[in-house]
């Protein structure tokens, strides 16, 4: 090829001496020919030397396929010991990065390795036994040099075999597998021969230290426990109130042979601790339809004879069970259990029961309880009993709650008597300083009227405000009732003979429409009340009837017509009966004492009184009227009234068999008067001031400036001297003075020293002097506090008749007894 390129410059190097005969330009072509051909040969020769390198060096790619060989792992080094080529096993078994002798294994296979290269490089082949690689992994290794200088070396490594160490590196008792362990009551832990904990599961962590996410490696096993005199082993957290545990002990691995090297996972062992009586009549993590459930129904059949209510969830909070006493407690006897205890209790439990199951449910098999509010009751904490049980093949929660209905409606009886009681004590206060007001709002318009006569422009106007005044003085009597501190002036009577002076009136307020109806039984024993407030009683609870029968209707309307009269559409009963001794206690209740009683019963057949309403039926100002047509002080007086003549009063509403509700019914029970009747004593009329002409001097003692005022300004026109105080130590300062009253006028309570304090001072220099308080509050309770002989009372609020002639009849009687004395 050279010499035909040559051939063909030297002839067209004579073409161009032949067309030009110029030898110098024919010599510089030919120059330019020669180093031309001179650079095509150079040009030549290093793409020749260039193919020959990349002749030279071999292709990998197709190495690596030809010793793709499975279940070995084969690496090429070269004489540096680098990695040249290795195939998938290889990697996969060791990494990329790893290449022989410098292998992830732990120091006594490193030593075999490096003897093992030095000899396959000194003899060309060599081999080894078992290579223990660490993690349970032994290999068969071998190298042999190859290459056409015998500077590379093929590794084999055949994995020989697996022994019980590889458990170690496949049990991962923080999953599944100790979920489920500890589900069916074992909890798992792996030990070292040495006794340090490896790993544990969460149930293990949970009741060994309380937190299921600690790791808890590192600690020694033996301590985490704790045996009893009985050799019965517990966790040491739980002490003896936790499950005595059954421990086994699960080895890992095989001990080592004698001339070997032992491995740090030789001796390693699954410790299994399994709660006394797990398995008992069920199978281990049986599902809910295994037989698993066999303990859970015979337990059901035993816990259904208890009168203790008892249900049982599983270890998530879903209802297993519940016997009838506990539908009973939680009021869905009707309705059955719900899929969890949450959907039983208010919003506000939920999430505080929930987490009380769950923990009992996974932890240790202890007890205790918690005051949860159930939806049918949310003003009521309960206490709801929770213990873990085991036994049952898988963990549950043991629930346990009282039937306290009856102990419930007595804690509702006596919280709301409590109630009556606070809220009495406020009314009686509110209406005591009402009636100084009242008082001198009275006194002032009685003072008026004295200055003015009939068709005077202001008169009309002045006997509007007392008339006003004196229905707000009928308001504070209604008060001081519900509060038990109205004057009563009891009598030993008959209830039927009340009820028929009262009959009339109650006819004539229920109309026409509204049937009344009275049955009185037989027997009847007497009882001791104010029949004046006895018939305000009856008028009260008979008005409410009405109102219930024409406000929604009535039950069972009386069919017939009378002639010339219109059809009766309701009716209201006025019943007595007669109850003994031993018939109370067959009641049942706790709130009515053991005795005699005679039984007032008022009832009608109207649309009957809402659940919502009958624990506040009683509370002053509440009424289910509207507004502007009801004080709500209505039965709120009922009840005072009843409770200070010694009776007890209970409303209810009248159901058919079927629960249908059909009227209200209101029962009173009043204790049967034994003994004599007392004699009636006569009411002497009081004198009027006017006849008593010969006049007096008067201490008047009252710290409210209206009050005070009035009074003083009624008695001096009655012809009395008045000295006022504004206070107890100014009273006890007029005495002082040497002044000779006929009569102590003074208010009970007042700031500093009150009335009664100052009159036993004056008693002491004065024994025979009159007294005569005027109070807000019930003569009988100031009666009860106060211990004076011969002392007088006169209620407020009064006119200025009244307090004249209080303090007339008062002077009088004392200047009678003086003269009996002489």
């Amino acid at each position: 090829m050279l010499l035909g390129i040559t051939s063909a410059l030297a002839l067209s190097a004579a073409v161009i001496f032949f067309v030009t005969s110029n030898v110098v330009l024919t010599g510089a072509y030919a120059a330019g020919l020669i180093v031309l051909l001179i650079g095509v040969v150079l040009v030549e020769r290093m793409g020749a030397e260039t193919a020959g390198t990349e002749l030279a060096v071999p292709d990998w790619s197709v190495t690596v396929a030809a010793i793709e060989k499975q279940g070995e792992a084969i690496a090429i080094t070269d004489r540096a010991n680098r990695l040249v080529c290795a195939n998938t096993g290889f990697v996969s078994a060791f990494g990329a990065t790893s290449s022989p002798p410098a292998m992830p294994f732990e120091r006594p296979a490193l030593e075999q390795l490096s003897k093992l290269t030095r000899e396959a490089w000194r003899d060309g082949a060599a081999s080894s036994g078992a290579v223990y690689a660490g993690k349970g992994v032994q290999w068969a290794i071998s190298a042999e040099r190859a290459g056409r200088g015998d500077d590379h070396l093929i590794w084999r490594f055949v994995r020989e075999n697996t022994d019980h160490r590889d458990l170690l590196s496949e049990l991962d008792l923080t999953g599944p597998l100790g979920e489920v362990l500890s589900r069916a009551g074992i909890e798992a832990a792996i030990t070292a021969a040495d006794g340090v904990v490896r790993s544990v599961s969460a149930g293990f962590a949970e009741r060994a230290s309380g937190d299921p996410a600690a790791t808890l490696a590192g600690q020694n096993f033996a301590s985490l426990l704790r045996a009893d005199d009985r050799d019965r082993i517990f966790f040491a957290r739980e002490g003896r109130g936790g499950t005595p545990q059954t421990l086994i002990d699960v080895p890992l691995s095989e001990p080592s042979q004698a001339g070997t090297t032992p491995g740090p996972d030789d001796g390693a062992s699954l410790m299994l601790l399994v709660d006394s009586g797990v398995g008992i009549g069920s199978v281990w993590g049986s599902g809910p339809d295994g037989a698993g459930q066999a303990g859970v129904a015979q337990l059901e059949a035993l816990l259904a004879q208890l009168p203790l209510g008892l249900a049982m969830t599983d270890r998530d909070g879903r209802f297993l069970f519940g016997n009838d006493a506990f539908l009973r407690s939680v009021e869905r006897a009707d309705h059955g259990l719900p899929a969890f205890p949450t959907d039983l209790v208010t919003r506000e439990d939920k999430a505080a029961l929930s987490d009380a199951v769950r923990r009992h449910g996974r932890g240790p098999a202890t007890s205790g309880d918690m005051a949860v509010r159930l939806t049918g009751s949310p003003d009521e904490p309960v206490s709801l009993g929770l213990a873990g049980v085991r036994g049952l093949g898988e963990a549950a929660v043991l629930l346990s709650l009282a039937d306290s209905s009856e102990e419930t409606q007595l804690k509702r009886q006596v919280a709301q008597a409590t109630k009556m009681q606070a809220v009495g004590q406020l009314a009686g206060g509110v209406a005591h300083d009402f009636n100084n007001v009242l008082t001198a709002v009275i006194g002032t318009c009685d003072l008026m009227l004295l200055r003015h006569t009939p068709g005077d422009s202001d008169y009309d106007d002045i006997q509007q405000i007392r008339a006003n005044s004196n229905r707000a003085a009928s308001l504070t009597r209604q008060l001081l009732a519900f509060s038990r501190q109205q004057t009563l002036r009891p009598e030993i009577l008959q209830l039927p003979d009340v009820i028929s002076e009262v009959g009339p009136l109650i006819k004539r307020l229920l109309g026409e429409k509204i049937g009344y109806y009275v049955q009185h039984d037989r027997n009847l024993g007497a009882v001791r009340a104010d029949p004046q407030q006895l018939e305000q009683v009856i008028m009260n609870l008979a008005v409410n009837a009405r109102d219930a029968i024409n406000t929604k209707g009535a039950h069972g309307k009386i069919q017939g017509k009378v002639p010339g009269k219109a059809p009766v559409e309701g009716r209201i009963s006025l019943l007595t009966r007669s109850l003994q001794s031993k018939e109370t206690i067959k009641l049942g209740t706790e709130v009515l004492p053991a005795a005699d009683y005679t039984v007032l019963i008022v009832q009608d057949n109207g649309g009957g009184i809402p659940a919502q309403v009958l624990p506040k039926l009683f509370e002053p100002f509440f009424t289910t009227k509207e507004q502007g047509k009801g004080t709500g002080l209505g039965l709120s007086t009922v009840y005072g009234i009843i409770k200070q003549s010694g009776g007890f009063i209970f409303a209810d509403n009248v159901t058919t068999p079927s629960g249908r509700v059909i009227g209200a019914r209101f029962t009173i029970y009043f204790p049967v008067h034994h003994g004599e009747a007392p004699r009636r004593v006569e009411v002497v009329d009081p004198v009027g001031s006017s006849e008593w002409s010969k006049g007096g001097r008067i201490l008047l003692v009252e710290d409210e400036d209206m009050v005070r005022i009035v009074a003083e300004r009624a008695l001096s026109r009655a012809g009395y001297q008045i000295t006022a105080c504004p206070g107890g130590e100014e009273g006890l300062a007029a005495i002082a003075t040497g002044d000779d009253f006929d009569l102590i006028l003074s208010d009970v309570v007042m700031p500093g020293m009150d009335g009664p304090a100052m009159v036993r001072e004056i008693r002491e220099q004065r024994p025979d002097v009159p007294v005569l308080f005027m109070s807000g509050y019930a003569e009988e309770a100031l009666r009860s506090e106060i211990d004076i002989p011969d002392m007088h009372f006169i209620a407020k609020p009064f006119s200025v008749a009244a307090i004249s002639d209080k303090v007339g009849a008062v002077m009088r009687a004392a200047k009678s007894a003086e003269k009996l004395a002489d």
